[in-house]
């Protein structure tokens, strides 16, 4: 017999989940005593004590440092509370798309998924705790703030330290806890539900002939030593037939193999230089937790976030998933550019423009209102679970080449002729002093609703941009009726092009300035020229109309987001990738920068 035991503790203030979960440093978690037990009670306490004997949790994580101990604090304090089963991947190991697929495949309440996603792992890295609710998809703001609230008052919480599971074991254990009826413990393979729901998405026969048939392509799939390694390795490889050696980083790591898992050009250097080669005709990557994509094509031939929703988009009816459920709706996160708008204008389907965040996707998929969706921080998914997905992606694409018989940069080439292109890319101002910051987007807020403003006419270089419309974007769901107000400066022009400015994190490191800018080009003759040249008149503008630079004293970005293999120049030098310095929870955390003088 298993005993329960009570701890007494004390709240921490700082315990609020968004809706990807409690992140921070893994010192917070290790360091602060019953930190990570607190916050895993104020999760359980949300599932009513009534429906705990009947309840299945699923959990599961991308192997970052920590997330075995944490595991075991889940089965004990689970356990305690009366929960009834829980469903965890071999050896703690479950990518993000997985655990929402089993949540809906066995129709459990939810899920615990231990990420802190695309952020570094290791000792000194980050560390999270994500609560996914029963339609796979994370927990709204209703239940976070429940959580939250919990936490704030949390005085004790119940766990059976004696219980100990085997992570490695495959099958059920199950245990007899004092007051409740047995607690089992199931240990599954974590690749096999997430590859049959693969199966009935894709022509994997196709898909076997396209990786392995007489006329094959070569392709280098890169895990960064994230979650997807051991999926990719099953999937792609033993199942349809790629080269061993077509996937690299497949063991997932505590830390990433010391890198970070972000799948961008410049966290996945080593493909993008691998692609250049040449030998390969298709690559991708994926982030810690599998739930984000980077596409590249034949020598390092880059597919931005929103073009990749949009060619998906507007090749999705050779998807069988799609040919049998039909194509409900499309969506992309409000910052993300416009290339898919262009292909739901085109094809005359219905168009979601939401706020940042998935769970907004997740409602409109839940009202049967939404098929596919896309946001320009290489996140990509579908209807068939409620997460962005990085494999489902990358074989999305791989169903397009096999269709198609084109290579990446042709058919990215076809979509522009006919759809035109949206050049595309973002600065992040970092740590911008918080009241020039807010000044300065309240200023330029006062200038946009001016009477005046809509239908000037702004000109750079030979560039003339005519105002259609400017606001600060609101979304209201057309599903629950809510409003989510100020979420962005919009300047949105006559043929399209836009420019955006968010703020954050107006904290003591000051705040975050985020300008994005989506430059619209349908003539042919230009649609393959220089995405800096493309770009600088829509730059040029932003920063006269805002004043930003004259008003934060800052004369370049710190981060230029590489969304189309931009460069962007800052203090006078050509910065080629790089975060230089993030705010964290912690403090500053210094990134990876590489630049050379101009």
């Amino acid at each position: 017999m298993v005993k329960i035991t009570t701890v007494k503790t004390k709240p921490y203030t700082d315990q609020k989940p968004g809706t990807s979960g409690l992140r921070k440093r893994v010192t917070v978690f290790q360091q602060n005593q019953h930190y990570a037990e607190n916050f895993i009670q104020s999760i359980i306490s949300v599932i009513e004590p009534a429906e705990r004997q009947a309840a299945t949790l699923v959990v599961g994580g991308d192997g970052r440092f920590f997330m075995k101990d944490a595991i075991q604090l889940i089965v004990q304090i689970a356990a305690a509370n009366g929960i009834n089963h829980l469903v965890i991947g071999q050896n703690g190991i479950m990518s993000t798309p997985a655990v929402s697929c089993v949540i809906r495949k066995i129709k459990a309440v939810g899920g615990i998924i231990l990420t802190a996603s695309h952020n570094p792992g290791g000792p000194n890295g980050d560390f999270g705790i994500k609560y996914n609710i029963s339609s796979g998809g994370p927990a709204p703001e209703g239940i976070t703030n429940k959580i939250f609230d919990i936490s704030k008052n949390l005085q004790e919480y119940l766990i059976c330290p004696e219980l100990k599971v085997d992570l490695s074991k495959i099958g059920k254990q199950t245990f007899e806890v004092d007051t409740f009826k047995p607690f089992t413990v199931e240990i599954v393979d974590s690749v096999e539900a997430y590859a049959e729901m693969l199966r009935g998405i894709f022509d994997f026969a196709a898909l076997k002939e396209l990786l392995s048939g007489p006329n094959h392509i070569n392709v280098r799939l890169d895990a960064m030593h994230g979650v997807v390694g051991p999926y990719v390795k099953k999937i792609v490889c033993e199942e349809l037939g790629s080269p061993a050696n077509s996937a690299v980083n497949c063991v997932p790591q505590e830390d990433f193999g010391g890198h970070h898992p972000d799948p961008n050009l410049t966290y996945a250097a080593d493909l993008v230089n691998t692609m250049k080669g040449g030998e390969y005709d298709f690559g991708a990557a994926f982030d810690g937790d599998g739930d984000r994509n980077m596409v590249l094509g034949k020598h390092g031939f880059f597919v931005n976030p929103s073009d990749s929703v949009a060619v998906i988009a507007a090749n999705i009816t050779g998807i069988p998933y799609f040919q049998k459920t039909g194509v409900k709706g499309l969506a992309r996160s409000m910052p993300t550019s416009g290339a898919l708008d262009n292909v739901a204008k085109a094809l005359k389907m219905q168009l979601y423009e939401t706020p940042t965040g998935w769970k907004f996707f997740g409602n409109l998929m839940d009202a049967g209102k939404l098929s596919l969706c896309g946001e320009e921080s290489f996140g990509t998914g579908s209807d068939h679970i409620r997460e962005k997905d990085g494999l489902w992606a990358v074989l999305a694409w791989l169903s397009i080449l096999a269709t198609r018989k084109q290579s990446v940069e042709e058919i990215m080439k076809d979509h522009w002729q006919k759809f035109g292109r949206n050049f595309f890319t973002r600065y992040d101002y970092e740590e911008v002093d918080s009241d020039a910051a807010n000044k300065m987007i309240k200023d330029l807020e006062t200038t946009m609703f001016d009477a005046s403003f809509v239908g000037k006419k702004f000109s750079s270089g030979d560039k003339t941009y005519e105002v259609a419309v400017a606001d600060n974007f609101a979304y209201t769901d057309p599903v629950d009726g809510s409003v989510s107000k100020n979420q962005g400066l919009r300047i949105i022009f006559s043929d399209g092009s836009r420019i955006i400015f968010r703020l954050s994190g107006t904290g003591s490191a000051g705040a975050t300035i985020r300008l994005y800018i989506d430059s619209y080009e349908k003539d042919p003759q230009k649609i393959y020229q220089d995405p800096q040249v493309m770009l600088a008149p829509l730059v040029d503008i932003a920063l006269k109309v805002s004043q930003l630079q004259e008003k934060t004293g800052r004369t370049g970005p710190t981060i230029c987001v590489f969304i189309d293999a931009m460069s962007c120049t800052w203090k006078n030098q050509l910065v080629l990738s790089a975060t230089v310095i993030s705010p964290t929870d912690q403090g500053l955390r210094k990134r990876s920068i590489h630049w050379r003088n101009l």
